[in-house]
């Protein structure tokens, strides 16, 4: 595995600062859609992750003042047409395939959602775990406008646990646009911010969730996950467990001698 700031992409920007790796989607002439090499890229490169080291964190956004305008029309949907099921269902297997990569990596991934972030661009932005966006951002979940079913890429399984039953159905049976506003106010959106800050804000946060105990982070998102199938009970004797092995890291020990020396804890992730 070459170390994701050696990693040269093909299909998109990544630029690895310290602990934050940002990955930019750059066709901005056509507002950042993917293609079938994109797709299989960024979905190899996240399962790389969880042997990454050095990256604690990503930042995925777009070039050019959109996110991801989603499959491109010319190089995925019209190839479509012309294959029979079994080529389309390993189509969606692989756009599958990019979603369960994202959510599977140890790594939390920051949205930084400018513009347009329409179909599959609006399952990137849903499948991260944290999203920011500017007030020009617009967030459609369109399939039902191209005569297909609102269930994408696990779109009714996970936006109904962000935003609520209700309001994920609207969006998925009228495909209409959630506008920066209403992705705040229903929880889409962890915050909004001017056009010209959501950059460097990304990086920001990206920066101080880095500077955190990884392991526990990584636990977090993986019981985030984990407990959507789980009661209470067995909820809680998961996180037993998980937390219990954090307490097994340097980073629980460093912890707690910064605390006793009233200092500022330094985390290593071991």
């Amino acid at each position: 595995m070459i170390p994701l700031a050696g990693y040269r992409a093909e299909h998109f920007r990544l630029a690895v600062e310290g602990a934050v790796a940002t990955i930019t989607l750059d066709r901005p002439e056509r507002k950042n859609p993917l293609t079938f090499e994109s797709y299989a890229e960024l979905g190899a490169l996240f399962r790389a992750a969880v042997r990454e080291e050095q990256v604690k964190v990503f930042v995925l956004a777009g070039a050019g003042g959109n996110f991801c305008s989603g499959g491109d029309v010319h190089e995925i949907i019209g190839p479509l047409i012309e294959r029979d099921t079994k080529g389309l269902m390993q189509f969606t297997a692989m756009t599958g395939e990019l979603v369960k990569a994202m959510r599977a990596c140890p790594q939390p991934i920051i949205a930084a959602v400018d513009g347009v972030a329409a179909g599959a661009g609006a399952i990137l932005a849903m499948s991260a775990d944290l999203r920011l966006a500017t007030p020009r951002a617009k967030v459609a979940f369109l399939f039902n406008r191209v005569g297909l079913a609102g269930c994408d890429m696990g779109a009714c399984a996970i936006l109904p646990r962000i935003i609520g039953q209700g309001r994920a159905s609207e969006l998925l049976y009228l495909g209409r646009s959630m506008t920066a506003e209403e992705g705040h106010a229903w929880g889409f959106f962890n915050a909004v911010h001017a056009a010209e800050e959501l950059a460097g804000k990304a990086a920001a946060l990206a920066r101080e969730i880095a500077e955190g105990p990884s392991f526990g982070h990584a636990m977090t998102k993986r019981m985030l996950q984990m407990e959507w199938a789980m009661s209470v009970e067995q909820a809680i004797e998961a996180e037993a467990v998980a937390q219990a092995l954090c307490m097994t890291t340097g980073d629980f020990r460093r912890a707690y001698e910064a605390f006793a020396a009233k200092q500022r804890p330094v985390f290593k992730g071991d």
